[in-house]
């Protein structure tokens, strides 16, 4: 491989990066680059290519989140101590998993094939962008009902993952629709942040084995190079968004991704349609 496909996939890491921990959608700023930045690659490597770098952004929350993630506390000479806090919130997270799970094994396919379109992408980055804007305003002089993670509930769980499948509609962004979710059932920003970054791992790595599975694990060392080039840029990046993330919205709402989400919307549909 040449420097120049190298410098591609970088920045193809760098905007997954970004793009997946923040609620704008990384498959509308994928299809926008795709249409500047072509790796030199088939389009059924690239179709799982953009799925599969998402490891490295599932590492980069495990890093971050690690103690409050890890349910075990080891000490010298004693058994280890069980964080039951920490498994009831992975219970939580497996029950919030289930819709999406069974709506992707049935319809993930159709979707692809039927939904991934410019039009669509546009329409739900920008029709997502509205209702963060509305929700927000909306909520402004209420308190969240839900303020710590263990006052999240397993019903609050199984309504946050009713809301996560929305997003197998290309240009929802899957924690977009979990922190709208969370917003209208009044959970605190903090709370659905954090819930999410812990619902992604289940299933971004769930769906990320179901690309290489369809893919298969026979690769070029080519392959290979763009497969670890753009894991390795994606979890790098990803540390320093989460983190971003965590302490913007510390101090502000999520009108500002509403905003955003609406000009990339314009910006797909002008692109793609009025050429």
């Amino acid at each position: 491989m040449d420097l120049y496909e190298i410098l591609k996939v970088i920045i193809l890491g760098i905007i997954e990066g970004i793009t997946e921990w923040l609620p704008i959608s990384s498959t509308g700023h994928m299809l926008l680059v795709d249409e500047f930045i072509k790796l030199n690659m088939s389009s059924e490597f690239k179709e799982m290519f953009f799925v599969v770098i998402q490891l490295g952004a599932i590492l980069a929350v495990a890093v971050i989140f690690w103690k409050k993630m890890f349910p075990f506390q080891f000490k010298e000479k004693k058994e280890p101590i069980i964080k039951m806090d920490i498994i009831s919130l992975w219970m939580k997270v497996v029950v919030a998993c289930i819709p999406g799970a069974v709506i992707t094994i049935l319809f993930d396919d159709y979707v692809e094939a039927n939904f991934k379109t410019p039009l669509v992408i546009a329409l739900a980055l920008i029709v997502y962008g509205i209702l963060f804007i509305v929700i927000e305003r909306k909520n402004k002089n209420k308190v969240p009902r839900v303020n710590t993670m263990s006052e999240l509930t397993y019903k609050d769980a199984l309504a946050i993952g009713a809301f996560q499948v929305l997003s197998i509609i290309p240009g929802t962004s899957r924690s977009g629709s979990t922190i709208i979710g969370g917003l209208l059932i009044g959970i605190s920003r903090m709370v659905i942040a954090e819930f999410t970054f812990f619902l992604a791992v289940p299933v971004m790595f769930g769906l990320s084995a179901i690309k290489l599975l369809k893919f298969g694990f026979v690769f070029t060392q080519s392959q290979l190079i763009v497969l670890l080039v753009g894991t390795i840029t994606a979890f790098i990046i990803s540390i320093l968004v989460i983190k971003f993330f965590i302490n913007y919205i510390k101090k502000h709402d999520f009108q500002v991704f509403g905003w955003y989400r609406i000009v990339i919307g314009i910006v797909v549909f002008l692109y793609f349609y009025l050429q």
